[in-house]
């Protein structure tokens, strides 16, 4: 599609120029044949032909021309001719002229024409391309961020990201500065290019750019959708408040023109043009936070696509404000677009996950990544850029969509693993026991016990220990032991053992302690500083249970063991029966069912159930399964399975005494023969999220890092990327063809001239913004020159050259942009939306300042700054009154219940663009008639 329309571009260009270079030139050249006879009369009547004399002749000629019904001997005073020779161009400001100036044929006219025209296009490159870093480092700046606390519904606090710059406050200020710098450089560099003096070429690009922009550009993105889709204007309060400030930029241009004082422009109206534009942000601003006058309007609220609740005005048109997640209590905004940014990533990972079941979870988050970023919420900046690069084959944001991606997920891992390695180097000596607790058999003659230290151990250290007696007594049970542990510098742990006194007699499970005291100077006990020690008796079978009725675990643990502690006498082989049942977690989603038997050995006191946990990958999880444990049973090999058969076969009251002895030592369960297990979401996935989320910010794309890096870019021949950015399926990588390395190469010049232009990350884009501006002014004058040059060599008038061709060029950056935007954006807010906007700035800016800027020098030299209201009033009164047109047909198509948006639609959408085209034609045939006096207004 772009292709094409590169290709239709040219096409026109070239038709456009073609008809020009015939009409006007033998237009200027009759024109200047009957101006050479006349002169020859008044030469022969007159003897006083000095330089006053010839000036009021030419006057005499003007005033003449006027009483008669041809206009075509008019000269415009402002046309880049000598007072000598009006078929002479005057010196430009940068652009040397092309000599000679007199006695041109008509073949030299369409030759320097043409040549003129294709420097003009190429500079209208140059331009883009440097717009191209000027735009980047727009984004830089308006993507600034602030670390922010938000409190959850659930009263949870969370630190997150935000942006500073407001979005409509960025897109009315820098951004629309960015799109509309080479128009607006134009008109103050003509300013001073004429000595202060009013011109056609700076005005009349502004007008012009304003009726392609909303015209062509509007057009084009309504055709270019697919039939059946559509694209709605999401902030529709801002887009109205630009749409009429817009329309009355040019209402008071005419006012101030022809009305409040014709053909002068004070101080005072100057100085009021371009306040308007600081006005224009606050009101939009406004508008967009429903301050005001704007939060009494009526309201309705509907349930978007994403089940959340939102207000909207009478057209259900989306707002930022959404409720909470209980529906009850409204989020914060910056709350609501990080939560909103959140459940985008987990969707996207879940419709990974069943996409590519075998990925594994980090190669699933890196795609999730490069996904959000594509899909992400995108400004007008990334769009210029893209379109740029298009063009110019300089690259395709796509591969660095996914190198960011990897690089970010990289990061965060890195991170994760910092902040772990650092949690207890930034904390104080610590010291306890690990485990805090023993469980021994009495025969096991002595264990060893584990005391660990951590945080800083570049210090010597120690600390005493000694045993204390609970229900077991030291001399009986075991032998009591006091001492002093020592830890030399970069030594982290430290071992002692413990004697257990074994006997013969059946006893209930006994224990003791052990007790960390006295440590040394800048070393802290923590828990757990005293160590449980349990004895189990080795006469009995043993009792059966879990250490605790609950069990917490993670989702990522993938293999859960779950620990059966045997206590009361580990004699014997035992077997012991277990089975899971679902809760509200469900087996083969959350986890896999198990059912089986565990074999503890003789003296064994522990085993392990494996559960394998399933991972979702889910943000906020909290579900949970039960696992059982069946009666005990001795193994048939057991030493006293054989006799406890014997004697359960007896009665109770024919047993004696070493029998129900015998039965008592059979095992059995304990009190938690059932345990819950819950499962949660993994927090370090969690945290994977949070940190992902919060750099899912498609600004670094388009911002370089260093002058390698933009000299490589420069140098490099990339292939377009034509396929849409949410295009999930695998492709394989694309070689440049052959328009690519023309534009290639075409560019080359432009591409390494400014990649000497400072990388954006250098303070934070500021010095690239300063440099590219001014790089912008210059290129933008050789560009008014060129212009200008144009227009002299084939007789075209600069309001008609501005109108016509600088308008054409200057836009056609932003007429690809918005065509990406209409087909990659949910909204048509950054296709059409920004039109308005742009053409309200193109006038408080660009004429504002100029005129301001004008009016003020002559004020201060005792004179007026004067400018004929003829052409640009015209064409300014022309612009309104299609303007009216082009929104109407716009709040048509956004009000019908057949189409229901500004953009796409059914097949009516070829006529409404037809139309809008024909709007744009005829504003081109009615303002160059004007210009040539066809007609007067």
């Amino acid at each position: 599609m772009l292709s094409f329309l590169k290709l239709l571009t040219l096409i026109a260009a070239c038709a456009i120029f073609l008809l020009f270079a015939y009409t006007t030139t033998a237009y200027s050249l009759a024109q200047d044949a009957e101006l050479a006879s006349g002169m020859t009369m008044i030469n022969e009547t007159s003897s006083l032909a000095n330089i006053s004399h010839s000036r009021s002749v030419r006057q005499a000629l003007g005033a003449g021309a006027d009483d008669t019904t041809d206009d075509t001997d008019d000269v415009d005073p402002r046309d880049p001719r000598t007072d000598d020779d009006p078929t002479e161009c005057s010196q430009g400001l940068v652009l040397p002229l092309w000599m000679p100036q007199k006695n041109i044929t008509w073949g030299d006219r369409a030759i320097r024409g043409f040549v003129y025209f294709i420097l003009m296009i190429y500079l209208f490159v140059g331009v883009s391309i440097i717009s191209d870093r000027f735009m980047a480092a727009i984004e830089a700046i308006t993507s600034t961020e602030r670390t922010v606390t938000i409190k959850q519904p659930n009263g949870e606090k969370q630190t997150v990201r935000v942006r500073v710059w407001n979005e409509t406050v960025a897109n009315l200020t820098l951004m629309a500065l960015g799109s509309s710098a080479p128009e607006i450089m134009l008109s103050v560099i003509e300013i001073y290019a004429k000595n202060f003096e009013s011109g056609d070429l700076g005005p009349g690009t502004i007008v012009g750019s304003a009726a392609y922009n909303l015209f062509v550009i509007i057009a084009l993105c309504m055709i270019a959708i697919p039939t059946g889709e559509s694209r709605r204007i999401k902030h529709l309060r801002v887009f109205t408040v630009t749409a009429i400030f817009s329309v009355f930029a040019y209402i008071w241009l005419w006012a101030i023109l022809a009305v409040i004082s014709p053909g002068v422009i004070e101080v005072w109206e100057g100085i009021v043009t371009f306040l308007l534009f600081p006005v224009t942000v606050i009101w939009a601003y406004i508008a967009e936070k429903r301050l005001l006058v704007y939060k009494y309007l009526d309201k309705n609220y509907r349930v978007n696509k994403r089940g959340t609740v939102i207000s909207g005005e009478r057209d259900a048109v989306e707002m930022d404000t959404e409720k909470g997640r209980h529906g009850s209590v409204p989020m914060d905004a910056d709350a609501a677009a990080f939560e909103e940014a959140r459940r985008e990533y987990i969707q996207v990972l879940t419709e990974l996950r069943q996409k590519y079941p075998e990925a594994d979870l980090e190669q699933l988050e890196m795609m999730a990544q490069e996904q959000i970023i594509s899909r992400g919420s995108k400004s007008r900046a990334f769009y210029r850029v893209q379109a740029t690069r298009k063009m110019i084959g300089s690259g395709n944001l796509m591969r660095k969509i996914q190198e960011r991606a990897h690089s970010d997920l990289n990061e965060v891992k890195a991170q994760l693993n910092r902040d772990d390695d650092s949690d207890d180097e930034d904390q104080p000596t610590r010291i306890y026991f690990e485990p805090g607790h023993y469980t021994v058999m009495e025969n096991c003659g002595e264990f060893e016990v584990r005391v660990v230290r951590r945080g800083d151990i570049s210090k010597y250290s120690s600390v005493e220990f000694e045993t204390q007696d609970g229900t077991a007594t030291a001399g009986g049970d075991y032998i009591g032991r006091k001492g002093v542990l020592t830890f030399p510098p970069g030594v982290d742990e430290q071992r002692f053992k413990i004697e257990i006194i074994d006997d013969d007699i059946f006893e209930e499970d006994e224990c003791f302690y052990i007790r960390l005291f006295n440590p040394s100077e800048n070393v802290t006990l923590v828990v757990p500083q005293v160590a449980t020690v349990m004895i189990l008796d080795d006469d009995h079978a043993g009792i059966f249970a879990f250490s605790d009725s609950v069990q917490e675990i993670s989702e990522s643990v993938g293999i859960y063991e779950l620990p059966v502690m045997r206590y009361s006498g580990a004699r014997g082989t035992v077997i012991v029966p277990y089975w899971t049942e679902d809760d509200t977690a469900k087996a083969g989603k959350d986890f896999e069912p198990v059912q089986g038997e565990l074999t503890f050995e003789d003296n064994a006191t522990e085993q392990f159930i494996s559960v394998p946990i399933l991972e979702e990958s889910s943000y906020e999880k909290d579900v949970t399964f039960k696992v059982h444990l069946g009666e005990p049973r001795l193994a048939p090999d057991s030493a006293h399975y054989t006799q406890i058969q014997e004697v359960e076969k007896k009665k109770i009251e024919d047993l004696d005494e070493l029998e129900r002895i015998l039965l008592l030592s059979k095992p059995k369960n304990g009190e938690l023969s059932t345990v819950r297990i819950r499962i949660r979401e993994s927090k370090e996935f969690r945290a994977t999220v949070d940190k992902l989320v919060a750099k899912a910010n498609v600004s670094a794309v388009l911002g370089t890092s260093s002058w390698k890096e933009q000299f490589k870019d420069a140098l490099t021949v990339v292939p377009a990327d034509e396929s849409e950015f949410d295009n999930e399926d695998e492709t394989e990588e694309e070689i440049p063809g052959c328009f690519d390395y023309i534009s290639h190469f075409v560019c080359l010049f432009w591409k390494v001239l400014f990649a000497f232009v400072p990388p954006t990350d250098l303070c934070g884009g500021y010095i690239t913004f300063c440099v590219s501006i001014i790089v912008i002014g210059l290129v933008t004058a050789v560009i008014g020159d060129a212009a200008s040059y144009f227009g002299c060599a084939l007789g075209i008038k600069d309001s008609v050259t501005a109108i016509c061709f600088v308008a054409l060029g200057t836009s056609i950056p932003d007429t690809f942009a918005s065509l990406i935007a209409a087909k990659q954006d949910d909204t048509a807010d950054n296709s059409i939306g920004n039109v308005t906007g742009s053409n309200a700035v193109n006038v408080y800016l660009g004429i504002g300042l100029a005129w301001s800027i004008a009016s003020i020098y002559h004020m201060s030299n005792g004179n007026t700054f004067n400018v004929e209201p003829g052409t640009i009033g015209f064409a300014v009164a022309l612009f309104c009154a299609l303007a009216m047109i082009a929104f109407g047909i716009m709040m048509y198509r956004r009000n019908s219940k057949k189409i229901g948006a500004e953009l796409g639609g059914p097949k009516s959408k070829w006529v409404h663009g037809s139309v809008l085209i024909s709007l744009w034609i005829l504003y081109l045939i009615i303002s160059t008639l004007e210009a040539y006096h066809v007609f007067k207004i």
